[in-house]
């Protein structure tokens, strides 16, 4: 890198010859562990001496589970698999042994705080793993270390063939794997999961480290482990799909009332909701807004001997919509600012500042082999560009962005590399190192800051 490219931030190391092209060896399949499938240990007895068989290895853990998105309500772990060097693999059932979780689990999840963990997308596992009481002492995310490195292809299998030439075949993480007994195959691709996420992480650290990045990790990583549960969000039922379609309050109230209905029942059956009744059916409900069994029965969904049995329920939720002195407005509302798409008109000048935002980080993503909202959360650039009031001071400039995204949560890999480069957009028009005036509106292509 040129001393020219500094101007507009700390040094940061260029994109290396690991990205973005992407030369994929052919693939060794792997077919199956080279230590076979280890049993299930299900009992309390067979828990804590899958525990023992795990503190007789050493160094890290391999470490992923396996749910039942889609098939249950809850996001509980239906099976637990870890991997140590000197240890071999343990497959773990975590909800049939007839104990507290907690309890059970315990010299497992003692074990598991000895060293680091290595997982496959991280944030998808911990919730779940820290649900029986399973925490990290420090962590290692090769998906999110496959992104910092600038590979175009994240996923387990793609990451595993580029960097150590093996195959593994598309497997059975979208089964429900709260089935019992669970069939050998899941067995056998439950345990490719963690078979050689250690040698993985070997591999893309290496990468990492020509690119001068380890740091980033370290940081990430950490930021990872602690970051606390995603709030809850306040009106879940306007996730609905297809609630676009109903324009009134008085539809937006049947749609309200009929989803709370159904979560109850599939939280106390432990069912996914859309299971109990499909989205589609609530939004055809609302629209008809139906007042008899014949008018429910006569709607899509409605008529199947399932529904049919449960059709005075659906009926009760309507008419308490109808009923309610409260409908929900048709706008949601807002924590934040509105839609990028809305600001050329509401507020031209942050619009402005946002497509100077935008093209900045997609340069500075560019230069370093690390994707933009991997840079900076997206979100955080909305808010910072909205409710932007500048000075006249270039150095107080960055320091009050730096102090904003520090707030916001940006690490300080990121606040270096992306405070100088925003403070550097958000720059009066005219000022020495300001980005040309231009529509507003409009992102860089690909870019969904």
């Amino acid at each position: 890198m040129s001393e020219s490219d500094t101007d507009a931030g700390p040094q940061a190391p260029e994109a290396s010859s690991h990205q973005p092209a992407e030369e994929t060896p052919d693939a060794t399949p792997l077919l199956r562990p080279t230590q076979g499938v280890p049993p299930v240990s299900a009992s309390a007895d067979e828990i804590a001496a899958a525990a023992d068989q795990l503190a007789s290895g050493s160094g890290p853990f391999a470490v992923d589970a396996e749910r039942a998105s889609g098939f249950r309500y809850s996001n509980r772990a239906y099976l637990i698999q870890i991997r140590r060097t000197g240890a071999g693999t343990v497959l773990i059932d975590p909800v049939n042994h007839g104990g507290s979780p907690l309890d059970v689990l315990k010299p497992v999840a003692d074990v598991l705080g000895t060293d680091e963990w290595i997982l496959h997308a991280a944030d998808q596992d911990l919730p779940c793993l820290a649900e029986v009481g399973m925490r990290p002492p420090a962590l290692y995310d090769t998906e999110l270390a496959g992104r910092l490195a600038g590979f175009d292809r994240v996923n387990l299998a793609a990451m595993v063939q580029r960097l150590l030439g093996l195959g593994l075949a598309k497997g059975h993480g979208a089964a429900d794997w709260s089935k019992r007994p669970l069939p050998d195959a899941w067995l056998n691709y439950a345990a490719l999961d963690v078979e050689v996420l250690i040698e993985l992480r070997e591999a893309i650290a290496a990468v990492l480290t020509e690119q001068q990045k380890t740091d980033w990790a370290a940081q990430e990583f950490e930021y990872l482990r602690n970051a606390d549960a995603a709030p809850t969000r306040r009106d879940r039922w306007r996730r609905t799909s297809g609630v676009h379609k109903v324009r009134s309050r008085q539809g937006l109230a049947a749609v309200r009332e009929m989803w709370t209905v159904r979560d109850k029942i599939a939280r106390s059956r432990d069912i996914a909701p859309g299971r109990i009744l499909p989205d589609s059916a609530i939004v055809a409900a609302a629209t008809a807004d139906p007042k008899t069994v014949a008018e429910l029965t006569a709607l899509p969904v409605f008529g199947g001997q399932k529904q049919r049995r449960s059709a005075q329920v659906w009926l009760a939720a309507l008419e308490a919509a109808r009923t309610n002195p409260e409908p929900p407005d048709t706008a949601e509302p807002q924590n934040g600012p509105p839609p990028a798409v809305r600001w050329g008109k509401r507020k031209p000048e942050a619009a402005v500042r946002l497509d100077a935002a935008r093209l900045a980080l997609a340069e500075l993503s560019a230069r370093v082999g690390v994707p933009t909202e991997n840079l900076v959360s997206p979100d955080l650039v909305r808010r910072l560009c909205w409710d932007w009031q500048d000075t006249e001071d270039p150095q107080a400039r960055a320091g009050a962005i730096d102090s904003f995204l520090r707030d916001g949560g940006a690490r300080p890999w990121q606040r270096e590399l992306t405070a100088p480069v925003l403070a550097q957009a958000l720059a009066p028009a005219g000022e020495p190192g300001s980005p040309p005036p231009g529509e507003p509106g409009s992102p860089p292509p690909g870019e969904q800051t």
